[in-house]
């Protein structure tokens, strides 16, 4: 890239927006590198930039929660709308009309991974890992119900080709290629929180951070998946994050649910578990200004959070699992709309980055820069009608976060153990446990072989498990 018009109307806008230091350090390049880095400057909105700037920087004001929160209505466990919504759920599924979106571009390096996070061996004695688990659980879906499930994957810039080239390795782990769609989430630039001024990575390159999950919608339209569930006739995505093991990929009941639930509007549906304590650190559902919406755990004051309904248990229980249904339709309204777009949010993090004058490298010792990110639970209340459905925690929430304690490797593989054991247990088998209540045995349970107690009856199942055995159906 020369000195177009296009080249000095970018140039032209940046001094403007008080980030000259950029065009001065463009002029230290040589063209080949130049001509990169206003390809890089020229896929910037710069105009929502300088506003994004503006509002998180100087003018900023912390976020405040909704002065009427109260208890978001939650359809429980023994609701009666649940079984004949899992009939309409499955008609949904055989017709086609259901696709899978996970949200997979975390690295596992909290993990003492190297790669992607998706990748990581977290079956309970085969080491399958994540991906596979869930690909199990969609190929299981589409024999029970003779269809395909397409499933939208997506990646981020640092782990895109590794998580592609993975699914390669391992033949997409049964599923149809064509029917597996990966994409990279978008970035947004990091901003030194003193000056505002546009971080640099190295020479000729913006240093830059995931957009966050909430970034997903956008992405799904940039890549061009949005138009491919269109084309394919996908009315509902069933949402969840690569690092839960204990998903249920495509859950018959939740689908019908939120498509055919008097108080859901089919565009945003989420689910939830009872929080383990008042301080567990999970979102927690609301309502706030006549909508249902989500409240950070750092953002829900204390004196909230310990309060107690009639029953003696937390009044705001409903902790989020990061597991949504969302229509195809909504998304295209957030995506196409700008009324409709969801909100960034600042978090102010340590940033490395070049001095543009000097060409040193800086290691901050302090959060030094703004990074920007969207979350994904912030289209809730954009929705018409929104439900909150509850899930068992043993069932569905077994995540893999830290290297050790809670929500580690060795929490979940005992919680998907606990899992299969209450399942075997429902279908007469003996599950020996220790004096603590503990399983005293290592089960797995492939997806494939069944995603709920009542999909196990139809195996051939021992009459018990040997106390110490390891066993995999």
């Amino acid at each position: 890239m020369t000195d177009t018009a296009p080249t000095q109307h970018i140039s032209q806008r940046l001094e403007s927006l008080g980030q000259g230091h950029l065009v001065h350090h463009a002029d230290t390049l040589d063209a080949e590198a130049r001509s990169r880095f206003f390809e890089q400057l020229a896929g910037l909105d710069l105009e929502e930039l300088g506003t994004l700037i503006e509002q998180n920087g100087r003018s900023y004001t912390p976020e405040s929660i909704p002065a009427d929160l109260s208890p978001a209505k939650v359809i429980g466990l023994d609701d009666p709308s649940r079984e004949p919504a899992r009939h309409t759920g499955e008609a949904l599924i055989r017709a086609g009309k259901v696709a899978c979106f996970t949200v997979a571009g975390g690295q596992g390096s909290r993990l003492g991974y190297d790669g992607p996070k998706g990748c990581f061996p977290t079956s309970c004695v085969n080491n399958k890992p994540l991906f596979q688990i869930f690909a199990e659980g969609i190929l299981g879906t589409q024999r029970r119900h003779s269809v395909t499930v397409p499933w939208y994957i997506m990646t981020s810039p640092l782990n895109h080709d590794a998580t592609v080239s993975f699914f390669a390795a391992n033949d997409h782990f049964g599923l149809e290629p064509s029917a597996v769609r990966f994409f990279p989430q978008g970035v947004m630039p990091s901003i030194d929180k003193q000056s505002g001024a546009l971080l640099l990575a190295e020479p000729g390159m913006l240093a830059t951070n995931p957009d966050g999950h909430g970034g997903s919608f956008k992405a799904l339209r940039v890549s061009g998946a949005l138009d491919d569930m269109r084309q394919r006739g996908v009315e509902h995505l069933s949402y969840f994050q690569v690092d839960n093991p204990s998903t249920r990929p495509v859950d018959p009941v939740f689908l019908g649910l939120h498509a055919s639930s008097p108080d859901s509007s089919g565009q945003f549906s989420s689910k939830m578990v009872a929080k383990a304590s008042w301080d567990e650190k999970v979102g927690v559902f609301c309502l706030g200004n006549g909508r249902t919406c989500v409240i950070e755990y750092s953002d829900l004051p204390e004196d909230l959070a310990k309060q107690t309904n009639s029953a003696g248990g937390l009044a705001f229980n409903a902790g989020s699992v990061a597991i949504h249904a969302i229509g195809v339709d909504f998304v295209d309204k957030v995506t196409s709309d700008d009324a409709f777009a969801l909100p960034f949010h600042r978090a102010i993090k340590k940033v490395p980055n070049l001095d543009p004058e000097t060409g040193a490298r800086r290691e901050p010792d302090e959060p030094n820069a703004i990074k920007l990110e969207r979350f994904v639970f912030d289209g809730i209340p954009i929705a018409d009608r929104s439900i909150v459905v509850e899930t068992d925690r043993l069932e569905e929430f077994a995540p893999v976060k830290n290297a050790t304690g809670n929500d580690s490797i060795v929490s979940s593989k005992r919680l998907q153990t606990e899992r299969a054991a209450r399942w075997l247990e429902a279908n007469s088998v003996s599950v020996p446990r220790r004096t603590d209540g503990s399983v005293d045995a290592v089960i797995e349970i492939s997806p494939l072989t069944a995603q709920d107690q009542g999909e196990l009856s139809a195996h051939d199942l021992p009459e018990a498990i040997e106390p110490g055995a390891t066993v995999v159906l």
